[in-house]
């Protein structure tokens, strides 16, 4: 039996990185009064890194290694983080950011099939409140039943301790559910958690390494709008929905 979905955020439920996150990191630089910039192609190369804060130290380590060496570095960057989650908030109060193809349409296709959704994520609690106020407000307010996100544990992904911890509020075993994600660290973060995982491929994860996945689409797809199998068996499916995930479950 299937019980539960747990689903990953940034890049998976929205396309938020290039527009959302990317753009309030620039705009907290600049109220600190800092020259950094992070372009299209850079925020590419920084998203190797999960985690707000230890993706700044990374770009720091590489390009600025003398902030690093400011006694109040870590201070700062913690303050950076927090002015960007603000920046982030406030760009999704503008309402520009839209569901991935297909989300509103599972996750409700989920609920009335009664299974449970819950989320696991790096990204803070700001950010998935933020998000669930203004691009999933058409969904209940109670819709996702567990919440795992930013320093709630102690290793963000490619670790597997936030699917542990989601796992073990749910009260199920990995068996009894299954992951969707966007990128190689969440996909690593879900296996090793034992976790079976779909893959819906984002801006900024096309042609990442998607090894141990079940199978990887463009999207979710919609009735009118199918998506595109990139590997994997889906048995002819043209949108992921319950059914199909039971039979990828196996």
């Amino acid at each position: 039996m299937l019980d539960a979905v747990i689903f990953d955020v940034d890049g998976t439920l929205a396309e938020t990185e290039r527009d959302g996150h990317r753009p309030a990191f620039n705009a907290a630089f600049r109220e600190f009064g800092l020259d950094w910039e992070w372009d299209v192609p850079m925020y590419g190369e920084l998203l190797a890194v999960t985690g707000g804060k230890e993706r700044m130290r990374a770009y720091c380590a590489k390009y600025r290694p003398a902030f690093l060496e400011r006694p109040d570095a870590d201070t700062t960057i913690a303050e950076l983080h927090k002015a960007k989650t603000r920046h982030y908030v406030r760009f999704m109060e503008q309402g520009t950011i839209q569901p991935r193809p297909g989300v509103l349409r599972l996750i409700r296709d989920l609920r009335a099939s009664g299974i449970r959704v819950a989320i696991a994520t790096t990204t803070t609690p700001e950010n998935v409140d933020a998000l669930l106020a203004t691009t999933l407000k058409d969904l209940p307010a109670d819709t996702f039943e567990i919440i795992g996100a930013g320093d709630i544990v102690p290793a963000k992904k490619p670790a597997p301790d936030i699917y542990t911890w989601v796992l073990q509020k749910l009260g199920l075993p990995a068996t009894a559910c299954i992951a969707l994600e966007d990128s190689r660290n969440g996909v690593r973060a879900a296996v090793a958690a034992g976790l079976p995982v779909l893959v819906t491929q984002s801006t900024y994860t096309q042609g990442e390494d998607f090894s141990g996945s079940l199978a990887v689409l463009s999207d979710l797809g919609e009735p009118n709008t199918p998506f595109t199998a990139l590997s994997g068996l889906v048995d002819g499916a043209a949108v992921v929905d319950t059914a199909l995930l039971r039979r990828l479950r196996g």
